[in-house]
């Protein structure tokens, strides 16, 4: 199953939540701003995976991000329909 981090808090998640629901792809949205333990998760994830380097170098979070068989897709990928 394809998870998508995000918050609805974020301007630019809220379209690639879209895009996927219309797209009817199957995915768990994972709310970083819900809860800890969310929060955690996706830090651990960020912190650990070299796609996000050039993200934390800007200063950026790094939402949304699509996790898919530990391929990492960002929004424009996402939007672009580069699954």
């Amino acid at each position: 199953m394809k998870k998508l981090y995000g918050s609805y808090l974020c301007p630019d998640c809220l379209p690639a939540i879209e895009f996927l629901e219309n797209n009817n792809i199957d995915f768990e949205f994972v709310n970083i701003t819900d809860s800890i333990s969310s929060l955690k998760e996706f830090l651990y994830l960020r912190d650990n995976e070299a796609a996000f380097d050039n993200i934390k170098k800007e200063n950026f979070v790094g939402i949304p991000c699509l996790v898919d068989n530990g391929k990492i897709y960002f929004q424009e990928e996402i939007l672009n329909n580069e699954l």
